[in-house]
């Protein structure tokens, strides 16, 4: 995730998918569909919000989402590229208007079939600020979402975007507001995910057990305890599950899951906590996962307060960056699992995908003087301190929130400058940020939803994003970003997204912590356990003994 988001916040969510065949779902597993009918069990957290593929942007929610559903592209698990999945054909001449055939013979575990109505439907109930989805942004590139979704407290005036036509039961039509060349690849993105006609029938029956078209199948779901999936066999892609279903147990401390995983009580953990990273090799040898993955930790700001928005304030912030040692806190805390970040996206980019190592420059380097000074010209810490707020429950934030604050009181030199504020979960965190109830820096992780520097960008700083938590707002970045969408031209897009993220740097809009690895470890029974780019696992390939 995510954190992604995520998944995808973990920001965010991680990438979704869909595909199906036959009734099936519930009970058992295995048979031909298989290698195994042996259930392995996996470390979890409760979802923020329910499992609705257009109102799930962070990572434990995504999980799922990316286990019982397949959409019109995938994610390679090995290098993060859009595949066409349940997409026949996506065409297009001009990068504005797209004709997409879903393939043939697939339908949900329940046995309605998957057609493009399955498609339209769903992002039309995304997208409809009467259902109040998180992702209804994502489908703010389709022509008519200003009516179906409009703004700043504006009435609703339709039901359907107008850029989505059915044309047969396997075709249908996209128009654009405007030109965006790399539409097709965000279609593996969870919002895009097709829905069963019992999503509109029963909704609420759906909600208590959600119904896709993926490799698993939703069994049973106990919040704050577990939810259990099992191998759907009549599954009909090609990546089929290799084992008979994975129960997700909920844990609120990741040292607790890992315990467990030692104990033999739990057979995979996919956040090693930072308070093991020392033991983790010895005891678990190769079965220890330490691999990149599309995450950046970072601290966003409350910009509807406006002790935070005052014309020198970027000053303040830019202190702030320069009083924290990333260098020390990601080699004592993180074991080196985490990477200074230089700029505000990712490695796993590549340069060819817009990467740029140093972008932030000496704005991220540490430099105790420096960091004074520019406080002092910002006018000082609003109110004299920062409040660091973080959800406690998952991804040993305290510990490094608890380095952040230390190093930022060593720097001013003033034991009261930083003070940690920890939220008891991610839910209750996220129920805060969206309230805007933040009055100081607050932890702010992103896990790539597609592996696009669009999406390192475009949902967390353009103006009223989806995951724009801190309502952050700059037209010359908004023009930028509109710019790069409209570029046919890889490359040249790839440049202006570079030419936005100046924008960020030179407001220091976010303050960028660390690159971050995906980690797991697990126990001696699976085999075949992998990360995908989304730092996720590819729980569909694991096979248990």
């Amino acid at each position: 995730m995510g954190g992604a988001t995520h998944a995808k916040r973990i920001a965010t969510t991680a990438a979704v998918a869909l595909l199906a065949t036959a009734c099936g779902g519930g009970g058992g597993g295995g048979g031909s569909n298989s290698g195994s009918d042996t259930v392995l069990s996996a470390s979890w957290g409760d979802p923020a919000n329910p499992l609705e593929p257009a109102n799930t942007n962070e990572v434990q929610g995504g999980k799922v989402l990316d286990m019982i559903f397949r959409g019109l592209k995938r994610y390679d698990p090995d290098t993060g590229e859009a595949k066409n999945m349940l997409a026949q054909s996506i065409e297009t001449s001009d990068s504005q208007n797209f004709t997409i055939t879903v393939k043939d013979g697939w339908t949900f575990s329940n046995g309605q079939p998957v057609t493009a109505t399955s498609f339209v439907d769903a992002w039309n109930y995304g997208a409809s600020l009467k259902n109040n989805q998180r992702n209804a942004y994502f489908f703010g590139y389709i022509e008519g979402y200003d009516k179906v979704h409009p703004e700043n407290g504006g009435s609703q005036s339709a039901d359907t975007l107008s850029g989505l036509k059915v044309t047969g039961d396997r075709t249908f039509t996209v128009k654009l507001g405007q030109k965006f060349s790399t539409f097709p690849d965000t279609l593996g993105y969870a919002a895009y995910a097709p829905l069963p006609q019992s999503f509109f029938d029963d909704h609420a029956g759906w909600l208590d057990k959600p119904v896709g078209n993926g490799p698993y199948a939703v069994d049973s779901y106990t919040k704050g305890s577990q939810m259990s999936l099992r191998t759907w066999d009549a599954y009909p892609g090609d990546d089929k599950a290799r084992n008979g279903g994975v129960d997700l147990k909920v844990y609120t401390d990741n040292n607790t899951a890992y315990t467990d995983l030692m104990a033999g009580n739990l057979d995979l953990v996919d956040d090693v906590p930072a308070a093991q990273l020392k033991n983790v090799k010895s005891d678990l040898g190769d079965r220890y996962l330490n691999t990149p993955a599309g995450i950046i930790q970072t601290l966003a700001f409350p910009y509807y307060d406006s002790a935070w928005n005052k014309p020198n304030s970027d000053k303040v912030r830019k202190g702030l960056s320069r009083a924290i040692d990333r260098d020390q806190i990601t080699k004592t805390i993180f074991q080196q699992t985490r990477t200074p970040a230089t700029d505000w996206t990712s490695p796993v980019l590549g340069a060819d995908g817009g990467y740029r190592a140093g972008l932030c420059g000496e704005w991220c380097q540490y430099d105790a003087a420096a960091a004074k000074k520019l406080i002092d010209e910002g006018g000082g810490l609003p109110g004299g301190q920062v409040t660091l707020t973080y959800n406690a429950d998952t991804g040993s934030h305290k510990q490094w929130v608890d380095a952040v604050c230390n190093s930022i009181n060593n720097a001013l030199g003033n034991d009261r400058a930083c003070v940690a504020n920890p939220v008891g979960t991610f839910a209750d965190f996220r129920n805060q940020i969206a309230g805007r109830k933040m009055s100081g820096p607050f932890r702010a992780g992103w896990q790539m939803d597609y592996p696009l520097i669009q999406n390192f960008l475009q949902p967390l700083y353009y103006t009223n994003a989806s995951s724009n938590d801190g309502k952050w707002s700059n037209q010359q970045f908004d023009k930028l970003v509109d710019q790069a969408n409209a570029e046919t031209d890889a490359p040249k897009a790839i440049g202006l997204f570079q030419q936005a993220e100046g924008v960020v740097r030179d407001n220091m809009a976010a303050i960028p912590l660390w690159y971050q690895n995906g980690s797991a470890g697990y126990s001696d029974r699976l085999s075949d356990v992998k990360l995908n780019p989304f730092s996720v696992p590819v729980y569909d390939e694991i096979k248990v003994s």
